[in-house]
């Protein structure tokens, strides 16, 4: 029974080589799916089939084989499993007696059971219903608890209680009609929020508007303020440095710096903004928001930035462009503290959208403009708000910069305003040297403008050299350059002396220059009005070099700069030209009042037959009056115009003589004509002698004199007066003694000298002479003369 059959290896018959394979694979336990696939495939499924049941068939018969092989360990095993189940069939008497006997003792606890499992039923009912209940009741005290906050007014408490609802109870309510309830009211509480929201945003909208105006004030106001400070820290500065220059003491800078901070001086509230910012976030709908706000402050500021046709310009422009200031104080403080409310680009648009407008406004109010003193507040008030808001980061160059471009508005407005007060200056003076009682009085009008003559203070009352034309003229041009250097500064160029320089240049020679040019050549200018004004045009000359100081002061440039000659003013130029001027037309004056003195014509016996030791009248008036004109003239004008008005008159007066010879209505005249005529020149040129030493012009003009300004006459009166006339034609003598006279001119006088041989001429000879001498000596000249010509 132990031994074991052996293997059959012999293929049976009817084996086939695919029979094998198929039993090869059932052997092996492998998958047989996918030949079965493979006959499906290819369409063999008979032979498969029958293959299978040859398989079968061979393994039917291995099984019987085997149970042959092994049948009486079968029957041993069945005869165990016998014994086997007697034993079960009393074990499972036993299991039945142990059951009935179990029922019998459970059945009392399955009752209690049951009773146990309907109590814990009825425990988890209730409590789920406690907390159902508890979620209704936090439910409903969050409700309200939102009324209240509704009621009161206080949105951003009712949005995080309503957010809460949502985010945890909303979806957790038990009882549906709560539910419901409360889902539909969430929206409408949301949507009220958002309105009564809006609303307070709107009055804040409304209210910083009108607030806008006051805050801009109070900025620029401090701007001012700052700026004051800035200027008399620098005058004390240029005061230090000047006492330094002059030696009267050493430089001490003191600098006080007092910090501003803006935000708490500007107190404005955005509490409403901020707060409608932040429930509109919590809403979700910031960025609607945004665009809410940027459009309605857009809309503003469109609005501000007209122009009110009600009122003029120079009315309203303060309030116009603090209104503009106030608004972008503002939107910079909340560009800072609203977390993203607006953004710079925003921020930029607007300033941008701002200048422009503005420029355009600015330069056509200013091209309507009349009066400088206008255009002067309006630029000053710009460049306030200009330093106002570049501390705030806005770029203000291009606002600026129509100042700049209506610079030449300004002084052509400015030069026509001191046009006409520098011609009331002249038209309201009396021409007449002032008169200053006390040293305040000269501390106004002479050392305020540097016109001393001397360092030394002088005794009181002090008689200026010049009229009140000057001091008043140099206080218009003060005015001018003050007024210049106002409108220049803080503008687009810090530096701005040359700018000032040139047209202080333009008010000294196309207002001042042209205003006294036009008083010196009108009609009923007098002599001693043109002394003074010669005298006075001097004086501004002098105050030129003022005026070059006072403006590089004012422009902050060290006055060392402008003290160099090639730094001077043109205007010093033309008013020295204007000051010639000026001289010859009062040498044109004094001429013309001397002509009416000698009337030569009229006033002398040209044939008298008697001699005379004694000058004429006329003499006498001529010398009282040119002293009086030398004696005035030495007083106010410098000495070399004084040479030039004695010079002149005196040139004119021997002008005169020899003219009055020449004229036609001397027909004849005879030696005593000439006697009386060399008197009153003799008499002239001892006053000329007198005046040239006693004025000091001859220590000035060593080679010159008052007497070489009659040379002509004299020369004349000597040659009719010689013995000899004939050496006239001496080339030797006539350079020596007559070099003056002129050859046709002495022909002219010659022809008329008519005298008797034994007459005059007698008496003029020489002690040796003959009595005919003369006269034949006179004749050889008339005919030589008459050869020559």
């Amino acid at each position: 029974m132990d031994s074991k059959p052996k293997r059959r290896t012999v293929i049976e018959n009817g084996d086939t080589g695919e029979d094998l394979v198929l039993a090869t694979l059932i052997g092996n336990g492998d998958d047989l799916g996918p030949l079965v696939r493979h006959a499906f495939e290819i369409g063999r499924l008979e032979p498969l089939v029958h293959q299978l049941k040859h398989v079968v068939k061979k393994k039917e018969v291995e099984i019987e084989e085997l149970c042959k092989t092994h049948y009486e360990e079968f029957i041993l095993a069945v005869d165990e499993l016998r014994g086997v189940l007697v034993d079960a069939e009393e074990l499972k008497s036993d299991l039945a007696s142990d059951n009935f006997r179990l029922q019998e003792v459970g059945s009392a606890l399955l009752v209690k059971l049951e009773e146990l499992l309907e109590s814990y039923s009825i425990k988890k009912n209730v409590t789920e219903a406690i907390k159902m209940s508890k979620i209704c009741m936090e439910v409903l005290e969050l409700c309200v608890k939102c009324n209240n906050h509704i009621s009161e007014g206080q949105f951003y408490p009712v949005l995080k209680t309503v957010d809460l609802i949502e985010r945890n109870y909303l979806q957790n309510i038990p009882v549906n009609a709560i539910k419901k309830v409360v889902g539909k009211n969430i929206p409408i509480i949301k949507a009220h929020i958002e309105k009564k929201v809006t609303t307070r945003f709107n009055e804040w909208l409304v209210h910083i508007r009108s607030s806008a105006k006051d805050i801009g004030q109070t900025a620029i106001g401090h701007a001012a303020s700052a700026r004051q400070r800035d200027e008399e820290m620098l005058e004390q500065q240029r005061k230090a440095e000047e006492q330094n220059i002059s030696g009267l003491g050493d430089l001490v800078y003191t600098l006080d710096v007092e910090e501003v901070d803006e935000d708490s001086v500007l107190k404005f509230d955005l509490t409403p903004l901020h707060r409608s910012y932040h429930i509109h976030g919590c809403l979700g709908i910031q960025e609607q928001f945004r665009e809410y706000y940027y459009k309605n402050r857009l809309l503003q500021l469109n609005s501000d930035l007209q122009i009110s046709s009600s009122q003029p310009f120079v009315e309203s422009y303060q309030t116009y462009l603090a209104q503009i200031a106030g608004y972008f104080i503002v939107e910079d403080r909340v560009l800072r503290t609203s977390g993203g409310l607006l953004s710079a680009d925003q921020v930029e648009t607007m300033w941008e959208t701002t200048v422009a407008k503005v420029a355009s406004v600015l330069e056509e109010q200013f091209s309507h403009m009349d009066s400088a003193t206008h255009l002067l507040l309006v630029k000053d008030y710009i460049t306030l708000l200009g330093a106002t808001l570049r501390r705030y980061g806005y770029e203000v160059g291009s606002v600026l910069e129509v100042l700049d471009n209506s610079r030449d508005k300004y002084h052509e407005l400015l030069l026509e305003e001191c046009r006409q007060q520098i011609a009331s200056v002249l038209s309201n003076d009396t021409y007449e040297q002032m008169v200053m009682k006390k040293d305040s009085d000269y501390d106004n009008n002479v050392l305020a403008f540097h016109l001393q003559i001397s360092d030394i203070m002088p005794a009181f009352p002090y008689i200026a050299p010049f009229s009140s034309m000057v001091p008043d003229s140099c206080r218009v041009v003060r005015s001018f350059i003050k007024s210049s250097v106002d409108y220049l500064s803080y503008g687009v160029n810090s530096n701005f002396y040359d700018v000032v320089r040139k047209y202080l240049d333009k008010l000294l020679i196309d207002v001042l220059n042209e205003v006294v040019l036009t008083t010196i050549h009108s009609a009923g200018l007098g002599v001693s009005q043109a002394m003074q004004i010669a005298a006075n045009i001097s004086f501004l000359e002098r105050a030129c070099d003022f005026f070059l100081r006072h403006a590089a002061q004012l422009c902050g440039i060290p006055v060392r700069s402008v003290e160099r000659p090639q730094a001077s003013l043109t205007a010093k130029v033309v008013l020295k030209i204007s000051r010639d001027a000026a001289y010859l037309a009062l040498l044109n004056l004094v001429n013309s009042k001397l002509e009416e003195f000698m009337a030569l014509t009229e006033n002398i016996n040209w044939t008298s037959e008697e001699r005379s030791q004694n000058n004429n009248e006329y003499m006498n008036e001529v010398v009282v009056y040119l002293d009086t004109i030398l004696s005035t003239a030495q007083q106010i004008l410098p000495l070399d115009a004084l040479y030039k008005v004695g010079s002149g008159a005196l040139e004119h007066i021997s002008n005169s003589i020899v003219a009055a010879f020449l004229s036609d209505s001397v027909k004849r005249f005879n030696a005593n004509a000439v006697m009386v005529i060399n008197n009153d020149l003799k008499m002239l040129e001892n006053f000329a002698d007198e005046r040239f030493h006693s004025t000091g012009l001859s220590e000035i003009y060593k080679e010159g004199s008052f007497r070489g300004c009659l040379i002509e006459a004299r020369q004349l009166i000597n040659l009719l007066s010689s013995s000899q006339p004939e050496n006239f034609m001496n080339p030797v003598i006539r350079e020596k003694n007559y070099n003056a006279l002129d050859y046709k001119k002495v022909a002219s006088i010659c022809e008329k000298f008519k005298d008797s041989a034994d007459g005059i001429f007698g008496s003029l000879s020489t002690r040796n002479a003959k009595p005919n001498s003369r006269k034949k000596s006179m004749d050889v000249l008339k005919k030589r003369l008459k050869d020559f010509n």
